[in-house]
Protein backbone atom coordinates (compact mmCIF):
# COMPACT_ATOMS: atom_id res chain seq x y z
CA UNK A 1 0.00 0.00 0.00
CA UNK A 2 0.99 3.18 -0.77
CA UNK A 3 1.75 6.30 1.97
CA UNK A 4 -1.20 8.30 0.23
CA UNK A 5 -3.70 5.53 0.89
CA UNK A 6 -2.60 4.82 4.55
CA UNK A 7 -2.47 8.37 5.18
CA UNK A 8 -5.84 9.11 4.03
CA UNK A 9 -7.45 5.99 5.74
CA UNK A 10 -5.50 6.88 9.26
CA UNK A 11 -6.75 10.48 7.96
CA UNK A 12 -10.62 9.11 7.85
CA UNK A 13 -10.06 6.70 10.70
CA UNK A 14 -9.51 9.53 13.03
CA UNK A 15 -12.74 11.59 11.52
CA UNK A 16 -14.99 8.51 11.81
CA UNK A 17 -13.58 8.34 15.74
CA UNK A 18 -14.03 12.24 16.17
CA UNK A 19 -17.59 12.06 14.48
CA UNK A 20 -18.65 8.87 16.83
CA UNK A 21 -17.39 10.69 19.88
CA UNK A 22 -19.27 13.72 19.35
CA UNK A 23 -22.53 11.98 18.37
CA UNK A 24 -22.31 9.71 21.79
CA UNK A 25 -20.92 12.86 23.85
CA UNK A 26 -24.57 14.64 22.08
CA UNK A 27 -26.42 11.47 22.94
CA UNK A 28 -25.18 11.67 26.83
CA UNK A 29 -26.29 15.40 27.47
CA UNK A 30 -29.46 15.26 25.77
CA UNK A 31 -31.96 15.67 28.51
CA UNK A 32 -33.98 12.29 29.58
CA UNK A 33 -36.64 11.54 31.58
CA UNK A 34 -34.58 12.82 34.75
CA UNK A 35 -36.92 12.68 37.17
CA UNK A 36 -40.08 10.40 36.11
CA UNK A 37 -41.14 9.86 39.65
CA UNK A 38 -43.70 12.13 41.34
CA UNK A 39 -44.67 11.97 44.65
CA UNK A 40 -48.80 12.69 44.93
CA UNK A 41 -49.09 11.37 48.41
CA UNK A 42 -47.69 9.76 51.51
CA UNK A 43 -46.94 10.07 54.89
CA UNK A 44 -43.67 11.61 54.65
CA UNK A 45 -42.86 15.35 54.52
CA UNK A 46 -42.07 15.65 50.74
CA UNK A 47 -44.08 18.28 48.98
CA UNK A 48 -47.09 17.43 46.48
CA UNK A 49 -45.84 16.79 43.33
CA UNK A 50 -41.94 16.87 43.63
CA UNK A 51 -40.69 14.97 41.02
CA UNK A 52 -37.42 12.93 41.07
CA UNK A 53 -35.87 9.37 40.76
CA UNK A 54 -36.44 5.91 42.15
CA UNK A 55 -33.34 3.65 43.50
CA UNK A 56 -33.63 0.05 43.69
CA UNK A 57 -30.89 -0.62 46.36
CA UNK A 58 -30.31 -3.94 47.60
CA UNK A 59 -31.80 -3.57 50.63
CA UNK A 60 -34.21 -0.56 50.51
CA UNK A 61 -36.11 1.08 48.01
CA UNK A 62 -35.44 5.15 48.10
CA UNK A 63 -37.37 7.78 46.61
CA UNK A 64 -35.40 10.86 46.28
CA UNK A 65 -36.48 14.66 44.52
CA UNK A 66 -34.74 17.59 45.72
CA UNK A 67 -37.12 18.36 48.77
CA UNK A 68 -36.46 15.34 50.21
CA UNK A 69 -36.07 11.67 50.08
CA UNK A 70 -37.61 8.63 51.87
CA UNK A 71 -35.80 4.79 52.13
CA UNK A 72 -37.97 2.22 52.66
CA UNK A 73 -36.41 -1.41 54.21
CA UNK A 74 -37.52 -4.42 52.08
CA UNK A 75 -38.24 -6.49 55.30
CA UNK A 76 -40.53 -3.73 56.95
CA UNK A 77 -42.94 -3.48 53.76
CA UNK A 78 -46.19 -4.74 53.90
CA UNK A 79 -48.26 -4.25 50.26
CA UNK A 80 -46.89 -3.15 46.66
CA UNK A 81 -49.66 -2.26 44.01
CA UNK A 82 -48.82 -0.53 40.49
CA UNK A 83 -52.87 0.49 39.35
CA UNK A 84 -54.62 3.11 38.24
CA UNK A 85 -55.63 4.12 41.51
CA UNK A 86 -55.27 3.90 44.93
CA UNK A 87 -57.22 0.41 45.85
CA UNK A 88 -59.74 0.69 48.48
CA UNK A 89 -57.96 -1.69 50.53
CA UNK A 90 -55.32 0.91 51.10
CA UNK A 91 -57.68 3.60 51.41
CA UNK A 92 -59.53 1.55 53.79
CA UNK A 93 -56.28 1.46 56.07
CA UNK A 94 -56.01 3.75 59.12
CA UNK A 95 -52.85 5.79 57.69
CA UNK A 96 -52.32 8.72 59.13
CA UNK A 97 -51.31 11.02 55.63
CA UNK A 98 -48.72 13.90 55.58
CA UNK A 99 -50.11 14.64 51.97
CA UNK A 100 -53.41 12.50 51.10
CA UNK A 101 -53.92 11.47 48.07
CA UNK A 102 -56.15 12.81 45.58
CA UNK A 103 -59.81 11.49 45.28
CA UNK A 104 -60.67 10.27 42.16
CA UNK A 105 -57.41 9.21 40.56
CA UNK A 106 -58.95 6.75 38.58
CA UNK A 107 -60.67 9.39 36.74
CA UNK A 108 -56.85 11.30 36.12
CA UNK A 109 -54.96 8.58 35.71
CA UNK A 110 -58.14 6.57 33.43
CA UNK A 111 -57.52 2.63 32.15
CA UNK A 112 -53.52 2.93 32.43
CA UNK A 113 -51.78 2.30 36.17
CA UNK A 114 -49.75 5.29 36.85
CA UNK A 115 -50.07 5.18 40.31
CA UNK A 116 -47.31 3.23 43.03
CA UNK A 117 -48.12 2.76 46.16
CA UNK A 118 -45.77 1.45 48.87
CA UNK A 119 -47.08 0.08 52.39
CA UNK A 120 -45.07 -0.36 54.83
CA UNK A 121 -44.59 -0.25 58.79
CA UNK A 122 -41.83 2.30 60.61
CA UNK A 123 -41.81 1.96 64.38
CA UNK A 124 -44.81 0.73 64.94
CA UNK A 125 -46.96 2.64 62.57
CA UNK A 126 -48.38 2.67 58.83
CA UNK A 127 -46.53 4.28 56.73
CA UNK A 128 -46.94 4.98 52.94
CA UNK A 129 -45.79 6.55 49.69
CA UNK A 130 -47.56 6.92 46.72
CA UNK A 131 -45.84 8.12 43.50
CA UNK A 132 -47.32 8.41 39.86
CA UNK A 133 -45.12 6.97 37.10
CA UNK A 134 -45.63 6.34 33.62
CA UNK A 135 -46.15 2.64 32.51
CA UNK A 136 -43.06 3.25 30.04
CA UNK A 137 -41.17 3.86 32.78
CA UNK A 138 -41.85 1.45 35.89
CA UNK A 139 -42.07 -1.64 33.73
CA UNK A 140 -38.57 -2.32 34.28
CA UNK A 141 -38.60 -1.36 37.43
CA UNK A 142 -41.27 -4.10 38.34
CA UNK A 143 -39.11 -7.11 37.88
CA UNK A 144 -36.17 -5.53 39.58
CA UNK A 145 -37.96 -4.94 42.42
CA UNK A 146 -39.49 -8.30 43.14
CA UNK A 147 -36.39 -9.75 42.98
CA UNK A 148 -34.61 -7.28 45.28
CA UNK A 149 -37.64 -7.10 47.49
CA UNK A 150 -38.16 -10.59 47.73
CA UNK A 151 -41.56 -9.43 48.07
CA UNK A 152 -44.34 -9.26 44.92
CA UNK A 153 -46.17 -6.09 42.94
CA UNK A 154 -49.30 -6.66 42.68
CA UNK A 155 -50.46 -5.10 39.25
CA UNK A 156 -53.70 -4.10 37.78
CA UNK A 157 -54.14 -6.10 34.32
CA UNK A 158 -55.17 -2.93 32.71
CA UNK A 159 -54.53 -3.72 29.05
CA UNK A 160 -56.82 -5.54 26.65
CA UNK A 161 -55.33 -8.08 24.23
CA UNK A 162 -56.71 -9.29 20.81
Amino acid sequence: MSRRKTGRMAKSALVLACLLSAGSFAHARKPRHASPFKFVGGTEKIPESCKGLMEVGSAVLTFTCPNGSVSVPYDSISLMQYRPDISRKIRKMKIKWAVKPQAGLRILGGNKNRYFTIVYEEQGAVHAIVLEVPPETMRPYLAEIDVKSGKRVEVEETEEYD
